[in-house]
């Protein structure tokens, strides 16, 4: 009996490692927003202490039932003031290292949830 597709439906995250993501064979160097029904773009932000309310707003434009903050390599939760555009539009977050937020993703993705992981890959 099969129970899954054999290639993922969504775009995938392959690998990751410091200072980089693989997605669909695809490597990055830099902050990625990356969502369940192809959105995949440069974020814009190189430090957590660069983060604004701005770089959770255009997350929200997406529309997503969920977004997954990756911050970084440590857990650092965004300041309340950042996520007002996702709670008035009543967008869940979730918020967990970059390597967590990968695992999640994928997980989230290929049950068919429409998702958007919000990856900071932090340069020095």
């Amino acid at each position: 009996m099969k129970l899954q597709p054999d290639k993922p439906t969504v775009q995938t995250i392959n690998g990751y490692g410091p200072g980089w993501i693989a997605v669909d064979a695809e490597k990055f160097s830099t902050s990625l927003v990356l969502g369940s029904r192809g959105e995949r773009q440069v974020w814009e932000c190189r430090r957590y202490q660069d983060l604004q309310a701005v770089h959770f707003a255009t997350l929200a434009e997406m529309r997503p039932e969920l977004v997954l903050f990756g911050s970084g390599a440590r857990l650092r939760f965004p300041r309340p003031e950042w996520l007002q555009t996702l709670v008035a539009l009543g967008i869940g977050l979730e918020t967990m290292d970059t390597a967590a937020a990968c695992r999640t993703y994928n997980i989230l993705a290929g049950e068919g949830r429409h998702v958007v992981a919000a990856l900071l890959l932090e340069t020095p």
